[in-house]
């Protein structure tokens, strides 16, 4: 096992490995922008160091800092948490090269699938079920036309480089081709320096349905069951769940066992997500994610693995705890994003907390880095904590979740619990019936209004 794990990430997810890192005897090291001197994780630390300014770019994507930062401290591992350098396979490889261990997937994995179009291949050659759509990038609009036609309009053009939404665009006909290729082309140019798209075939009403996996690069792979990631704004998630209201055991074993198969055929290390468009009863892979997710708490909650835990034992070179047969789904788990945004129009509201009162209670658990007096910075992400609630069903879960969600109290800045409150509250979200256009569909139509 390591003796000092660096902690190259801030927010919850940087408190989230620390007290994995604890719980393991492990010691740490916590590293900082100026802007984040007074964050949770840096005050629960053995260490910190500040390794810049306030910009990312100078500070948690800044590599030679980070190195520095480890050969201060003498850690001997990096937890990347999310974002940031957390699928940079380069970033990988200097470490390698320092002799310093990187708790994540191999440089290879996280360099193919990193590219769309590099990893739908790969999602194909491993028995994957993928989006009927171009098998590479397309350069000339009359193949993109030609391949449009072939698999039936509408089509999604995608970024093959990034996600996030960036690069995104939908052809509902032949007429919607030429701007939204060009479109998509400049964005994706502008997000990821890479112009290359791809084509796929637009589903008009999916769920947003990901396999969580674990592999010890040993030849170990297993699936926890699927999360739904459908309640989305932007193509960003809001809301996440497991299991999906929509699956049933048959189609969760068909395609979990699919993606275990997969994932121990690659020699997949660390922990994963397979990424899917849920249809008819059918799966279409759209990405894998590398890395932890923002709700891997909902799969820890149903399961009872810690996930941060068992990464940092498979990059130390141990093989799984657990089997398969192990993996037992429990009850049901919800995670609300609380984001500090103005809940309607979902501006950004950084500023200072002057009151954070957080839920309690049987089934109930917060991860966040914020505390009263602490002040969310304007430089990064609006995410100021999470709500997991579980229960043994799926109605009680949403009883619970309800009651939390009431007892949750945030003031001097604006945040997303308003939202929450009426989405729990709202027939459609309490019978499961919501696709990844419901959310955006019903804010359009006024959900937050008065």
């Amino acid at each position: 096992m390591f003796d000092k794990v660096l902690i190259a990430n801030r927010g919850e997810i940087a408190l989230r490995v620390l007290r994995a890192c604890k719980e393991l005897g492990i010691a740490t090291v916590a590293v900082h922008s100026t802007a984040d001197s007074d964050s949770m994780h840096v005050k629960l630390a053995d260490e910190a160091v500040c390794i810049g300014p306030p910009a990312a770019r100078d500070s948690y994507l800044n590599v030679p800092q980070l190195l520095a930062a480890c050969e201060i401290t003498g850690a001997d591992a990096v937890h990347p948490g999310y974002g940031f350098l957390s699928e940079n396979a380069r970033f990988a490889e200097i470490l390698d090269e320092h002799d310093i261990v990187f708790i994540g997937p191999k440089a290879e994995h996280i360099r193919v699938m990193g590219d769309k179009i590099a990893a739908k291949q790969t999602a194909k050659r491993l028995g994957i079920p993928v989006v009927p759509g171009s098998d590479g990038g397309v350069t000339e609009d009359a193949e993109a036309l030609r391949i449009a036609k072939d698999i039936g309009f509408p089509v999604i053009i995608k970024a093959a480089a990034g996600g996030g939404g960036r690069g995104m665009k939908v052809a509902l006909g032949e007429h919607d081709m030429s701007i939204a290729l060009s479109t998509a082309r400049s964005e994706a140019k502008a997000a990821f320096g890479d112009d290359a798209v791809y084509i796929e075939k637009y589903l008009q009403k999916p769920r947003h349905i990901e396999i969580q996996v674990m592999g010890d690069g040993q030849g170990n792979a297993v699936h926890l069951g699927e999360r739904d990631c459908s309640l989305q704004r932007r193509h960003q998630k809001v809301w996440e769940e497991a299991p999906s209201p929509a699956l049933n055991a048959e189609a969760r074993e068909r395609i979990g066992g699919t993606v275990a198969k997969a994932m121990a055929d690659l020699g997949y290390l660390g922990a994963g997500t397979i990424e899917f468009l849920y249809e008819n009863g059918e799966f279409y892979f759209i990405e894998m994610n590398t890395r932890i997710q923002v709700e891997h708490p909902v799969t820890e909650m149903i399961t009872g693995i810690d996930l941060v835990n068992e990464q940092i034992r498979v990059a130390g070179g141990a093989t799984l705890s657990f089997t398969q047969d192990d993996v037992k789904l429990s009850g049901h788990a919800i995670e609300c994003r609380v984001n500090a945004e103005n809940p309607a129009t979902f501006r950004p509201s950084p500023g200072k907390i002057t009151q954070w009162h957080v839920p309690g209670g049987l089934g109930v658990r917060v991860d966040s880095h914020a505390y009263q007096g602490y002040t969310i910075p304007p430089y990064y992400d609006s995410l100021a904590g999470k709500l997991i609630v579980h229960g043994k069903t799926r109605t009680e879960c949403l009883m619970r979740l309800r009651r939390a969600l009431d007892e949750f109290v945030v003031d001097g800045i604006e945040t997303t619990l308003p939202l929450f409150r009426t989405l729990v509250r709202d027939p459609d979200i309490q019978d499961g019936r919501y696709d990844i256009h419901w959310l955006e569909k019903r804010l359009a139509e006024g959900l937050m209004e008065g």
